[in-house]
């Protein structure tokens, strides 16, 4: 009776003091500074290049076990700038990104571990209209101040597989397959 009250207050403490309990430490993404950038090359032409201006995410780590830490990042597909301006109503119609049905795009890494705080490879979640893949993503990350972290990222997916580009643009003859995207990320701890 007595082991079960106190199991009873360690989760609801958990559950209202859930980071501050268990040496969890939680960064938030600085919006003004971070950036998440895409290029898709072009047969013959310049890449599509370009960014979102909208982004959410924060990181979620266990500094001394390193383990069970996660991530998760978000952003705004009508906040898509790109190079060619022209065709941005193109890009988020239904042909390629559907914003009106698929208004965020996501990454996730689920749980993962670390031993080198500098460099890492994991395998996230990339979600984008509808789809979920896994795909490995490499990340650099510099401590900038004992507040403050950069992290850069870069992933490759196929935009196919994903359905980015349907019908005469789901061909690859010119708009070619392979998308990259680039973080440019700075997470103050909270």
């Amino acid at each position: 009776m007595h082991s079960n009250i106190i199991i009873g207050i360690l989760i609801l403490l958990y559950c209202i003091f859930p980071h501050s309990i268990f040496a969890k430490e939680e960064w938030v993404l600085d919006k003004e500074l971070s950036i998440i950038s895409f290029e898709i090359p072009v047969f013959l032409a310049k890449n599509v290049r370009g960014q979102f201006t909208q982004i959410e995410g924060l990181i979620e780590l266990d500094p001394e076990a390193k383990e069970n830490n996660k991530a998760i990042f978000s952003v705004d597909i009508n906040s898509i700038e790109m190079n060619y301006k022209k065709y941005r109503n193109l890009m988020l119609s239904n042909v390629f990104f559907n914003v009106k049905q698929f208004p965020i795009a996501l990454i996730d890494t689920k749980k993962f571990s670390y031993e080198d705080e500098s460099k890492l490879e994991i395998l996230v979640e990339l979600s984008i209209k509808g789809v979920t893949e896994t795909v490995p993503l490499q990340l650099e990350i510099k401590r900038l101040a004992e507040e403050l972290v950069q992290i850069k990222g870069k992933l490759e997916f196929s935009r196919t597989a994903f359905k980015i580009g349907i019908g005469k643009w789901s061909s690859t003859a010119i708009l070619k397959d392979n998308a990259t995207i680039e973080t440019d990320l700075f997470l103050f701890r909270e």
